[in-house]
């Protein structure tokens, strides 16, 4: 298993190298070329991916226009949870905005966890909780910090994605328009 997923994992899950080694074993390596989508709205999720290298956007048409939800990068899984836990279709467009690198796990390999790891129900209830405060944290940054606030956190924590991803995206993710992005970036800049 490649070091990045089992560190991953034994932070997350507290797992057992036997565990490890049995979870490891349902992932394979699966890589994507620019421009290759993991997976588009209206399909269905078949799988969950841990990055390791690359970035992936997360997008969906709003009214005719693209509403980046995320920018997934290394050490991220990646994958439109409501499809693969509820079988109904993806909500959300996938496509790589660079060369990837993934490791995958199938839903019916997902699904067989349970039986072999004894304690996995308490540790996926314990990584989804995770999910959901990390979403809870987003939506009170955005309910609670200008524009302007928004932008210099994501900058500090994430200064190399402004090079490598057009900048509209970010500033989709981050609830701005790009007019507004370039005007804060500018007085960013001149500091």
């Amino acid at each position: 298993m490649m070091p990045e997923l089992e560190n991953y994992l034994k932070h997350w899950f507290y797992l057992t190298a036997a565990d490890l080694e049995v979870i490891g074993n349902l992932f394979e390596v699966r890589e994507m070329k620019r421009g290759d989508y993991y997976l588009k709205a209206g399909h269905y999720a078949n799988d969950l991916s841990f990055i390791q290298t690359g970035i992936i956007r997360v997008y969906a048409d709003h009214k005719n226009k693209e509403v980046t939800q995320w920018l997934a990068t290394q050490g991220y899984f990646l994958t439109d949870l409501r499809s693969l836990i509820f079988d109904d279709t993806a909500r959300w467009n996938m496509v790589a905005l660079s060369d990837c690198k993934l490791y995958s796990i199938s839903k019916e390999n997902y699904k067989k966890i349970g039986a072999l790891v004894e304690n996995w129900a308490e540790l996926e209830k314990r990584f989804l909780a995770n999910c959901f405060i990390t979403l809870e944290n987003r939506v009170f940054e955005f309910l609670s910090s200008s524009a302007q606030e928004r932008y210099s956190r994501y900058f500090l924590e994430n200064k190399e994605m402004f090079n490598q991803v057009p900048l509209q995206y970010i500033a989709s993710m981050l609830g701005m328009t790009p007019e507004t992005f370039s005007r804060i970036r500018a007085k960013s800049s001149g500091k």
